[in-house]
């Protein structure tokens, strides 16, 4: 009986291992890109426009994010009154407008190459077609957030430029174990004022659209700190838009 017993536990501690080794990263980014829609419906996306209302240290101003297909995007905000691009890229250049000088200014070429390195990322997540663009993922096993069992899921990108020189390009992902999508991902800042800082988004309220799942709320954090928070009041597919929005304005 006793041997009967030990096999027994050893038979479901067996089956226990299997089961979490059975749960890969490719089977987690699956299960998520499905339970958001499906590639089917996000690869039928062209255009993706959204509405709603940015807060940071505590002003609010609303915002249009509008993004193409290929790359191309540009976010619009209203500060006192004033609406103008804060961030923009035409396909190959990126470029934004200065609050005090209201002209548009181009960013340099290193800038721009980064941009355009991770702009196909901005429909839905660098996890969709993650292959096709030659990103790898790892599953680093599961942990908690806030509360909530999550999986870790690295994702390595196309690398970053920094000062002439490529560097690693990845993130790490929290993805919720019972539905499958994003609470929130954290990266070290490669560059800028707050190079070597941990930001964070975080994920929350899901939201249908036309089949399809958004986060309706992102908040994004340095080091710990709350930095900036977006509420999503509309999300449009597919779109008219006028595309002289990507362009920067010659004067």
């Amino acid at each position: 009986m006793k041997t009967s017993f030990k096999l027994i536990l050893a038979l479901i501690f067996s089956l226990n291992i299997t089961t979490f080794q059975a749960q890969t990263a490719e089977e987690i980014v699956d299960n998520y890109i499905e339970n958001i829609g499906g590639d089917e419906a996000w690869s039928a996306v062209e255009n993706m426009k959204i509405t709603g209302v940015a807060n940071q240290q505590g002003v609010d101003y609303p915002f249009v994010a509008t993004y193409m297909k290929d790359g191309r995007y540009a976010i619009d905000v209203d500060l006192q009154g004033t609406s103008f691009i804060v961030e923009a890229f035409d396909g190959e250049n990126s470029w934004a407008m200065n609050f005090q000088t209201q002209k548009a200014e181009a960013s340099d070429s290193e800038t721009s190459l980064n941009t355009k390195n991770g702009a196909q990322d901005e429909i839905v997540s660098p996890f969709h077609n993650y292959k096709d663009k030659g990103y790898t993922i790892e599953l680093l096993g599961k942990d908690t957030w806030e509360g909530s069992e999550v999986f870790k899921v690295k994702i390595t990108m196309t690398p970053v430029m920094v000062d002439g020189k490529e560097e690693e390009n990845s993130e790490v992902y929290y993805f919720d174990t019972e539905n499958f999508v994003p609470i929130a991902s954290e990266s070290k800042v490669t560059s800028g004022p707050a190079k070597g800082a941990m930001a964070q988004t975080l994920y929350s309220d899901y939201q249908e659209v036309d089949n399809k799942y958004v986060a309706y709320t992102m908040t994004n954090k340095f080091n710990g700190n709350t930095q900036l928070v977006m509420n999503v009041k509309s999300v449009e597919f597919n779109a008219d838009i006028d595309e002289s929005i990507f362009k920067m304005p010659e004067d």
